[in-house]
């Protein structure tokens, strides 16, 4: 059996796992609660850090970062 978590050490996430809520004027509100990394037969392991009990869970590529 293969610990997940040495494969994923030391590696950039490909994704970010977040947590949306809708608020009462209609905007979504985001809270990072993981990050995915792809696998090599193109699927994706996944480690939460919560558990949300309502909203969805929404995974995005990392936003890149630019020098300013």
């Amino acid at each position: 059996m293969t610990n997940e978590n040495n494969t994923t050490a030391g590696k950039k996430p490909s994704h970010y796992a977040y947590q949306v809520r809708e608020t009462e004027d209609g905007k979504g509100f985001w809270n990072r609660i993981g990050a995915a990394w792809t696998n090599k037969n193109g699927g994706f392991t996944i480690q939460l850090e919560s558990i949300p009990l309502d909203g969805r869970i929404v995974c995005q590529p990392p936003k890149e970062q630019t020098d300013s």
